[in-house]
Protein backbone atom coordinates (compact mmCIF):
# COMPACT_ATOMS: atom_id res chain seq x y z
CA UNK A 1 0.00 0.00 0.00
CA UNK A 2 1.43 3.37 -0.99
CA UNK A 3 2.25 5.83 1.79
CA UNK A 4 -0.11 8.82 2.01
CA UNK A 5 1.15 11.82 0.12
CA UNK A 6 2.46 14.59 2.37
CA UNK A 7 0.73 17.95 1.97
CA UNK A 8 2.93 20.67 0.48
CA UNK A 9 4.59 22.85 3.15
CA UNK A 10 2.89 26.23 3.58
CA UNK A 11 5.06 29.32 4.07
CA UNK A 12 3.98 32.81 5.14
CA UNK A 13 6.14 35.56 3.61
CA UNK A 14 6.08 39.02 5.19
CA UNK A 15 7.96 41.66 3.18
CA UNK A 16 7.09 45.10 1.80
CA UNK A 17 9.05 44.52 -1.43
CA UNK A 18 6.43 43.49 -3.99
CA UNK A 19 9.06 42.12 -6.36
CA UNK A 20 10.12 39.53 -3.79
CA UNK A 21 6.56 38.20 -3.59
CA UNK A 22 6.60 37.27 -7.28
CA UNK A 23 10.09 35.80 -7.03
CA UNK A 24 9.30 33.72 -3.95
CA UNK A 25 6.01 32.49 -5.43
CA UNK A 26 7.77 31.09 -8.48
CA UNK A 27 10.74 29.77 -6.52
CA UNK A 28 8.85 27.91 -3.80
CA UNK A 29 6.17 26.57 -6.13
CA UNK A 30 8.94 25.07 -8.25
CA UNK A 31 10.21 23.28 -5.12
CA UNK A 32 6.84 21.90 -4.05
CA UNK A 33 5.85 24.51 -1.48
CA UNK A 34 2.88 26.83 -1.08
CA UNK A 35 3.24 30.55 -0.34
CA UNK A 36 0.99 33.17 1.22
CA UNK A 37 2.33 36.73 1.03
CA UNK A 38 1.74 39.76 3.26
CA UNK A 39 3.02 43.26 2.56
CA UNK A 40 3.46 44.27 6.20
CA UNK A 41 3.49 42.82 9.70
CA UNK A 42 0.04 44.13 10.63
CA UNK A 43 -1.46 42.25 7.68
CA UNK A 44 0.44 39.15 8.81
CA UNK A 45 -1.04 39.48 12.31
CA UNK A 46 -4.55 39.34 10.88
CA UNK A 47 -3.68 36.26 8.80
CA UNK A 48 -2.11 34.49 11.80
CA UNK A 49 -5.06 35.26 14.05
CA UNK A 50 -7.34 33.46 11.59
CA UNK A 51 -5.22 30.53 10.40
CA UNK A 52 -1.87 30.23 12.20
CA UNK A 53 -2.13 26.44 12.21
CA UNK A 54 -2.11 26.44 8.40
CA UNK A 55 1.54 27.53 8.21
CA UNK A 56 4.74 25.56 8.63
CA UNK A 57 7.15 28.50 8.54
CA UNK A 58 7.22 32.31 8.55
CA UNK A 59 9.82 34.27 6.58
CA UNK A 60 9.82 37.95 7.53
CA UNK A 61 11.87 40.98 6.65
CA UNK A 62 13.28 43.00 9.53
CA UNK A 63 12.71 46.54 8.30
CA UNK A 64 9.07 47.22 7.44
CA UNK A 65 6.70 50.18 7.90
CA UNK A 66 4.38 50.42 10.93
CA UNK A 67 5.70 47.31 12.70
CA UNK A 68 9.11 45.71 12.28
CA UNK A 69 10.09 42.06 12.06
CA UNK A 70 11.20 41.82 15.70
CA UNK A 71 7.77 42.93 16.91
CA UNK A 72 6.16 40.34 14.65
CA UNK A 73 8.60 37.73 15.95
CA UNK A 74 7.71 38.62 19.55
CA UNK A 75 4.01 38.17 18.78
CA UNK A 76 4.60 34.77 17.16
CA UNK A 77 6.77 33.54 20.04
CA UNK A 78 4.06 34.60 22.49
CA UNK A 79 0.93 33.45 20.67
CA UNK A 80 2.18 30.65 18.38
CA UNK A 81 5.35 29.28 20.02
CA UNK A 82 5.51 26.20 17.75
CA UNK A 83 5.64 28.28 14.56
CA UNK A 84 9.20 28.75 13.32
CA UNK A 85 10.47 32.09 11.99
CA UNK A 86 13.32 32.96 9.62
CA UNK A 87 14.38 36.62 9.59
CA UNK A 88 15.64 38.41 6.48
CA UNK A 89 17.92 41.33 7.33
CA UNK A 90 20.13 43.81 5.53
CA UNK A 91 23.76 42.72 5.44
CA UNK A 92 24.95 45.79 7.39
CA UNK A 93 22.49 45.21 10.24
CA UNK A 94 24.36 42.53 12.15
CA UNK A 95 22.80 43.68 15.41
CA UNK A 96 19.36 42.92 13.96
CA UNK A 97 20.43 39.33 13.27
CA UNK A 98 21.75 38.94 16.82
CA UNK A 99 18.52 40.28 18.29
CA UNK A 100 16.44 38.05 16.02
CA UNK A 101 18.25 34.91 17.21
CA UNK A 102 18.01 36.05 20.83
CA UNK A 103 14.26 36.49 20.47
CA UNK A 104 13.61 33.07 19.01
CA UNK A 105 14.19 33.17 15.25
CA UNK A 106 15.58 29.82 14.06
CA UNK A 107 17.70 31.41 11.34
CA UNK A 108 18.46 34.70 9.64
CA UNK A 109 19.39 35.32 6.02
CA UNK A 110 21.34 38.50 5.17
CA UNK A 111 20.56 40.39 1.98
CA UNK A 112 21.57 39.93 -0.77
CA UNK A 113 21.09 36.16 -0.87
CA UNK A 114 21.05 33.59 -3.64
CA UNK A 115 17.89 31.63 -4.46
CA UNK A 116 19.81 28.39 -3.94
CA UNK A 117 20.87 29.42 -0.44
CA UNK A 118 17.34 30.52 0.44
CA UNK A 119 15.76 27.24 -0.70
CA UNK A 120 18.36 25.18 1.17
CA UNK A 121 17.84 27.09 4.42
CA UNK A 122 14.05 26.85 4.14
CA UNK A 123 14.14 23.13 3.34
CA UNK A 124 16.43 22.51 6.31
CA UNK A 125 14.04 24.39 8.62
CA UNK A 126 11.05 22.45 7.32
CA UNK A 127 12.91 19.15 7.77
CA UNK A 128 13.64 20.01 11.41
CA UNK A 129 9.99 20.89 11.94
CA UNK A 130 8.82 17.56 10.46
CA UNK A 131 11.20 15.67 12.73
CA UNK A 132 9.92 17.53 15.79
CA UNK A 133 6.31 16.84 14.81
CA UNK A 134 7.06 13.12 14.36
CA UNK A 135 8.61 13.02 17.84
CA UNK A 136 5.55 14.75 19.30
CA UNK A 137 3.17 12.36 17.53
CA UNK A 138 4.99 9.38 19.05
CA UNK A 139 4.43 10.63 22.58
CA UNK A 140 1.60 9.55 24.86
CA UNK A 141 -1.59 11.67 24.83
CA UNK A 142 -0.81 13.06 28.30
CA UNK A 143 2.61 14.27 27.28
CA UNK A 144 1.23 15.63 24.02
CA UNK A 145 -1.34 17.68 25.90
CA UNK A 146 1.41 19.08 28.07
CA UNK A 147 3.44 19.97 24.99
CA UNK A 148 0.60 22.08 23.60
CA UNK A 149 0.35 24.35 26.59
CA UNK A 150 1.83 27.80 26.25
CA UNK A 151 5.32 28.08 27.76
CA UNK A 152 5.67 29.89 31.07
CA UNK A 153 8.08 32.80 31.26
CA UNK A 154 10.68 32.29 33.97
CA UNK A 155 12.78 34.95 35.65
CA UNK A 156 15.84 32.95 36.66
CA UNK A 157 17.58 33.73 39.94
CA UNK A 158 17.76 32.87 43.64
CA UNK A 159 19.76 35.85 44.89
CA UNK A 160 17.95 37.61 47.78
CA UNK A 161 17.23 40.69 45.64
CA UNK A 162 15.62 38.52 42.97
CA UNK A 163 13.72 36.52 45.58
CA UNK A 164 12.24 39.75 46.96
CA UNK A 165 11.42 40.93 43.46
CA UNK A 166 9.66 37.68 42.56
CA UNK A 167 7.79 37.65 45.87
CA UNK A 168 6.31 41.03 44.96
CA UNK A 169 5.13 39.98 41.49
CA UNK A 170 1.85 38.19 42.42
CA UNK A 171 0.60 41.36 44.12
CA UNK A 172 1.77 43.55 41.25
CA UNK A 173 0.14 41.25 38.68
CA UNK A 174 -3.18 41.09 40.52
CA UNK A 175 -4.40 44.47 39.23
CA UNK A 176 -4.07 46.76 36.20
CA UNK A 177 -2.14 49.65 37.75
CA UNK A 178 0.88 50.84 35.71
CA UNK A 179 4.35 49.48 36.46
CA UNK A 180 7.69 51.23 35.95
CA UNK A 181 10.75 48.97 35.70
CA UNK A 182 14.22 50.48 35.94
CA UNK A 183 17.51 48.73 35.35
CA UNK A 184 20.62 48.70 33.22
CA UNK A 185 20.50 47.41 29.64
CA UNK A 186 20.47 43.63 29.51
CA UNK A 187 19.09 42.99 33.00
CA UNK A 188 15.85 41.39 31.76
CA UNK A 189 13.28 44.16 32.14
CA UNK A 190 11.16 42.89 29.24
CA UNK A 191 11.21 39.33 30.63
CA UNK A 192 9.95 40.72 33.92
CA UNK A 193 7.19 42.62 32.11
CA UNK A 194 6.11 39.48 30.26
CA UNK A 195 6.07 37.54 33.52
CA UNK A 196 3.80 40.14 35.12
CA UNK A 197 1.48 39.82 32.11
CA UNK A 198 1.40 36.01 32.28
CA UNK A 199 0.69 36.05 36.02
CA UNK A 200 -2.21 38.49 35.63
CA UNK A 201 -5.84 37.90 34.66
CA UNK A 202 -4.87 39.45 31.30
CA UNK A 203 -2.68 36.49 30.37
CA UNK A 204 -5.08 35.41 27.62
CA UNK A 205 -5.02 38.91 26.15
CA UNK A 206 -2.27 40.32 23.89
CA UNK A 207 1.16 41.41 25.07
CA UNK A 208 2.41 44.21 22.81
CA UNK A 209 6.00 45.48 23.18
CA UNK A 210 7.04 48.81 21.66
CA UNK A 211 10.63 50.10 21.72
CA UNK A 212 10.09 53.85 21.98
CA UNK A 213 13.70 54.64 21.02
CA UNK A 214 13.27 53.00 17.61
CA UNK A 215 10.04 54.74 16.62
CA UNK A 216 10.44 57.32 13.80
CA UNK A 217 9.92 60.76 15.37
CA UNK A 218 7.25 61.82 12.90
CA UNK A 219 5.26 58.61 13.35
CA UNK A 220 5.44 58.04 17.12
CA UNK A 221 1.86 59.19 17.68
CA UNK A 222 0.57 56.97 14.85
CA UNK A 223 2.43 53.94 16.18
CA UNK A 224 1.04 54.42 19.67
CA UNK A 225 -2.51 55.62 18.98
CA UNK A 226 -3.12 54.79 15.31
CA UNK A 227 -4.27 57.07 12.50
CA UNK A 228 -7.10 57.48 9.99
CA UNK A 229 -6.65 57.22 6.25
CA UNK A 230 -5.71 60.63 4.85
CA UNK A 231 -4.68 62.05 8.24
CA UNK A 232 -1.36 63.13 6.72
CA UNK A 233 0.71 62.62 3.58
CA UNK A 234 1.46 58.93 3.26
CA UNK A 235 -1.49 57.76 5.39
CA UNK A 236 -2.98 55.66 2.60
CA UNK A 237 -4.99 53.44 4.94
CA UNK A 238 -6.19 53.26 8.54
CA UNK A 239 -3.53 52.15 11.01
CA UNK A 240 -4.14 50.34 14.27
CA UNK A 241 -1.95 51.70 17.05
CA UNK A 242 -0.19 49.83 19.84
CA UNK A 243 -2.83 50.71 22.44
CA UNK A 244 -5.59 49.21 20.26
CA UNK A 245 -3.55 46.07 19.55
CA UNK A 246 -3.05 45.64 23.30
CA UNK A 247 -6.78 45.93 24.09
CA UNK A 248 -7.64 43.62 27.00
CA UNK A 249 -3.96 42.90 27.58
CA UNK A 250 -0.66 44.59 28.38
CA UNK A 251 1.37 47.24 26.54
CA UNK A 252 5.11 47.44 27.22
CA UNK A 253 6.62 50.86 26.48
CA UNK A 254 10.32 50.04 26.43
CA UNK A 255 12.78 52.94 26.82
CA UNK A 256 9.91 55.34 27.43
CA UNK A 257 12.31 58.12 28.40
CA UNK A 258 13.21 58.47 24.69
CA UNK A 259 9.72 59.75 23.80
CA UNK A 260 9.41 63.50 23.05
CA UNK A 261 7.77 65.71 25.67
CA UNK A 262 4.76 66.41 23.43
CA UNK A 263 3.98 62.70 23.20
CA UNK A 264 4.64 62.30 26.92
CA UNK A 265 1.82 64.78 27.55
CA UNK A 266 -0.54 62.70 25.40
CA UNK A 267 0.51 59.50 27.17
CA UNK A 268 -0.29 61.15 30.49
CA UNK A 269 -3.79 61.98 29.25
CA UNK A 270 -4.30 58.41 27.99
CA UNK A 271 -3.36 57.03 31.41
CA UNK A 272 -5.64 59.51 33.19
CA UNK A 273 -8.67 59.20 30.92
CA UNK A 274 -8.24 55.60 29.75
CA UNK A 275 -9.01 56.66 26.20
CA UNK A 276 -7.09 57.35 22.99
CA UNK A 277 -7.69 59.47 19.93
CA UNK A 278 -6.34 58.42 16.57
CA UNK A 279 -4.43 60.92 14.45
CA UNK A 280 -6.97 62.43 12.07
CA UNK A 281 -9.96 61.40 14.18
CA UNK A 282 -12.19 63.58 16.36
CA UNK A 283 -13.69 60.66 18.26
CA UNK A 284 -11.94 59.41 21.42
CA UNK A 285 -12.08 55.69 22.11
CA UNK A 286 -12.10 54.00 25.53
CA UNK A 287 -9.37 51.42 26.05
CA UNK A 288 -8.68 48.64 28.53
CA UNK A 289 -4.90 48.30 28.57
CA UNK A 290 -2.37 47.82 31.32
CA UNK A 291 0.83 49.82 30.74
CA UNK A 292 4.28 48.68 31.82
CA UNK A 293 7.12 51.12 31.12
CA UNK A 294 10.87 50.53 31.32
CA UNK A 295 13.99 52.68 31.26
CA UNK A 296 17.72 52.16 31.62
CA UNK A 297 18.32 55.86 32.38
CA UNK A 298 18.68 57.68 35.67
CA UNK A 299 15.15 59.03 36.04
CA UNK A 300 16.05 61.71 38.56
CA UNK A 301 18.56 63.19 36.11
CA UNK A 302 16.14 62.95 33.17
CA UNK A 303 13.44 64.76 35.17
CA UNK A 304 15.89 67.39 36.45
CA UNK A 305 17.04 68.11 32.88
CA UNK A 306 13.44 68.51 31.73
CA UNK A 307 13.68 65.48 29.41
CA UNK A 308 10.99 63.45 31.18
CA UNK A 309 7.78 64.69 32.77
CA UNK A 310 7.67 64.17 36.51
CA UNK A 311 3.87 63.88 36.50
CA UNK A 312 4.07 61.11 33.88
CA UNK A 313 6.65 59.26 35.96
CA UNK A 314 4.41 59.39 39.04
CA UNK A 315 1.42 58.23 36.98
CA UNK A 316 3.42 55.29 35.60
CA UNK A 317 5.21 54.27 38.78
CA UNK A 318 2.33 53.00 40.88
CA UNK A 319 4.57 49.96 41.17
CA UNK A 320 8.21 51.06 40.71
CA UNK A 321 10.45 48.01 40.35
CA UNK A 322 14.24 47.96 40.12
CA UNK A 323 16.19 45.13 38.50
CA UNK A 324 19.75 44.67 39.83
CA UNK A 325 22.70 44.31 37.45
CA UNK A 326 24.24 40.86 37.14
CA UNK A 327 27.46 41.92 38.92
CA UNK A 328 25.37 42.44 42.07
CA UNK A 329 23.94 38.92 41.99
CA UNK A 330 26.85 36.78 40.83
CA UNK A 331 25.54 33.76 42.74
CA UNK A 332 22.88 33.49 40.02
CA UNK A 333 25.41 33.04 37.20
CA UNK A 334 25.49 29.18 37.39
CA UNK A 335 21.67 29.07 37.33
CA UNK A 336 21.51 31.40 34.34
CA UNK A 337 24.20 29.45 32.49
CA UNK A 338 22.28 26.20 32.96
CA UNK A 339 19.06 27.89 31.83
CA UNK A 340 20.62 29.28 28.63
CA UNK A 341 22.47 26.04 27.88
CA UNK A 342 19.16 24.16 27.90
CA UNK A 343 17.41 26.90 25.91
CA UNK A 344 19.88 26.86 23.03
CA UNK A 345 20.42 23.10 23.02
CA UNK A 346 16.66 22.72 22.59
CA UNK A 347 16.50 25.50 20.00
CA UNK A 348 19.23 24.06 17.80
CA UNK A 349 18.42 20.37 18.40
CA UNK A 350 21.75 19.65 20.12
CA UNK A 351 22.42 17.08 22.87
CA UNK A 352 22.38 18.23 26.51
CA UNK A 353 25.53 20.10 27.54
CA UNK A 354 27.32 21.58 30.51
CA UNK A 355 30.14 24.11 30.84
CA UNK A 356 33.62 23.14 31.97
CA UNK A 357 34.85 24.13 35.43
CA UNK A 358 37.39 26.45 33.82
CA UNK A 359 34.71 28.26 31.82
CA UNK A 360 32.44 28.61 34.85
CA UNK A 361 35.37 30.10 36.76
CA UNK A 362 35.85 32.67 33.98
CA UNK A 363 32.17 33.50 34.11
CA UNK A 364 32.28 33.94 37.90
CA UNK A 365 35.34 36.23 37.73
CA UNK A 366 33.92 38.49 35.04
CA UNK A 367 32.06 41.74 35.83
CA UNK A 368 29.40 41.53 33.05
CA UNK A 369 28.95 45.13 31.84
CA UNK A 370 26.30 43.82 29.42
CA UNK A 371 24.48 41.97 32.21
CA UNK A 372 22.32 38.89 31.60
CA UNK A 373 21.97 39.63 27.87
CA UNK A 374 25.75 39.46 27.49
CA UNK A 375 25.93 36.20 29.44
CA UNK A 376 23.21 34.75 27.21
CA UNK A 377 25.15 35.80 24.09
CA UNK A 378 28.27 34.07 25.38
CA UNK A 379 26.41 30.88 26.27
CA UNK A 380 24.68 30.82 22.88
CA UNK A 381 28.07 31.15 21.18
CA UNK A 382 29.50 28.34 23.31
CA UNK A 383 26.57 26.03 22.56
CA UNK A 384 26.93 26.56 18.82
CA UNK A 385 30.71 26.23 18.66
CA UNK A 386 30.84 23.14 20.89
CA UNK A 387 28.54 21.46 18.33
CA UNK A 388 28.01 17.78 19.26
CA UNK A 389 30.36 17.86 22.26
CA UNK A 390 28.76 17.56 25.70
CA UNK A 391 31.03 20.12 27.40
CA UNK A 392 31.38 23.78 26.47
CA UNK A 393 35.02 24.81 26.92
CA UNK A 394 36.66 28.19 27.48
CA UNK A 395 37.84 28.28 23.86
CA UNK A 396 34.26 27.94 22.62
CA UNK A 397 33.41 31.30 24.20
CA UNK A 398 36.63 33.29 24.66
CA UNK A 399 38.30 32.48 21.37
CA UNK A 400 41.04 34.74 19.96
CA UNK A 401 39.03 34.85 16.74
CA UNK A 402 36.39 37.02 18.40
CA UNK A 403 36.91 40.73 19.03
CA UNK A 404 35.59 40.40 22.59
CA UNK A 405 37.87 37.53 23.63
CA UNK A 406 40.55 39.76 25.15
CA UNK A 407 38.63 40.97 28.24
CA UNK A 408 38.41 37.44 29.63
CA UNK A 409 42.14 36.69 29.54
CA UNK A 410 43.43 36.29 33.04
CA UNK A 411 46.77 37.95 32.25
CA UNK A 412 45.25 41.24 31.07
CA UNK A 413 45.97 44.23 33.27
CA UNK A 414 43.11 45.81 35.22
CA UNK A 415 43.36 48.97 33.12
CA UNK A 416 43.22 47.02 29.87
CA UNK A 417 40.39 44.86 31.22
CA UNK A 418 38.29 47.95 31.94
CA UNK A 419 39.08 49.53 28.56
CA UNK A 420 38.18 46.44 26.56
CA UNK A 421 35.05 45.79 28.60
CA UNK A 422 33.62 48.97 27.13
CA UNK A 423 33.71 47.60 23.58
CA UNK A 424 32.17 44.20 23.97
CA UNK A 425 28.52 44.75 24.89
CA UNK A 426 25.68 44.91 22.39
CA UNK A 427 25.35 48.63 23.15
CA UNK A 428 29.02 49.23 22.34
CA UNK A 429 28.71 47.27 19.11
CA UNK A 430 25.72 49.47 18.28
CA UNK A 431 27.73 52.62 19.01
CA UNK A 432 30.60 51.48 16.80
CA UNK A 433 28.20 50.77 13.93
CA UNK A 434 26.54 54.17 14.28
CA UNK A 435 29.84 56.03 14.34
CA UNK A 436 31.14 54.00 11.38
CA UNK A 437 27.96 54.72 9.38
CA UNK A 438 28.26 58.44 10.13
CA UNK A 439 31.87 58.43 8.99
CA UNK A 440 30.95 56.64 5.76
CA UNK A 441 28.16 59.16 5.04
CA UNK A 442 30.20 62.24 5.93
CA UNK A 443 28.17 62.72 9.15
CA UNK A 444 24.83 62.77 7.31
CA UNK A 445 22.50 61.43 10.02
CA UNK A 446 19.63 60.76 7.61
CA UNK A 447 21.80 58.67 5.25
CA UNK A 448 23.44 56.89 8.17
CA UNK A 449 20.01 56.03 9.57
CA UNK A 450 18.91 54.59 6.22
CA UNK A 451 22.13 52.56 6.02
CA UNK A 452 21.55 51.08 9.47
CA UNK A 453 17.79 50.58 9.13
CA UNK A 454 16.90 52.87 12.05
CA UNK A 455 15.43 56.37 12.38
CA UNK A 456 17.48 59.56 12.30
CA UNK A 457 15.86 60.45 15.62
CA UNK A 458 17.34 57.32 17.18
CA UNK A 459 20.80 58.39 15.98
CA UNK A 460 20.31 61.88 17.45
CA UNK A 461 19.26 60.41 20.80
CA UNK A 462 22.15 57.96 20.83
CA UNK A 463 24.72 60.66 20.00
CA UNK A 464 23.32 62.88 22.73
CA UNK A 465 23.65 60.05 25.24
CA UNK A 466 27.20 59.22 24.11
CA UNK A 467 28.21 62.86 24.66
CA UNK A 468 26.60 62.89 28.11
CA UNK A 469 28.51 59.72 28.99
CA UNK A 470 31.76 61.19 27.66
CA UNK A 471 32.08 58.48 25.03
CA UNK A 472 32.37 60.99 22.17
CA UNK A 473 33.26 64.67 22.03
Amino acid sequence: MAAPQREAPHILLVDDEHLLHTLFERLFTRHGMRLTSCYNALQALEVLKKEADAFDLVITDFKMPDMDGLELLAYIRQEHPDLQVIMITAHANVQHAVRAMQNGAIDYIPKPFSTEELVERVQAALARRRKQQEEVNNRTPARLAKRRRKPTIEYVGEHPTIQRLKAMLPRVAANKAPVFIQGESGTGKEILARLIHQMSDRAEGPFVAINCANLPRELVESHLFGHRKGAFTGAIEDMTGAFERAEGGTLLLDEITEVDLAIQAKLLRVLQEQEIQKVGSTEPRKIDVRVIATSNRNLSEAIAKGEFREDLYHRLSVFPLSVPPLRERMSDVPLLVAHFIKKYCDLYGLPPKKVSDALMERFMQYHWPGNVRQLENYVQRGVLLSAEREVVEVEDVFNDFFADAEPARQNASAEKEELLARVQTIEDMEREMILRALKETNNNQQLAAQKLGISARTIRNKLKRYREQGLIS
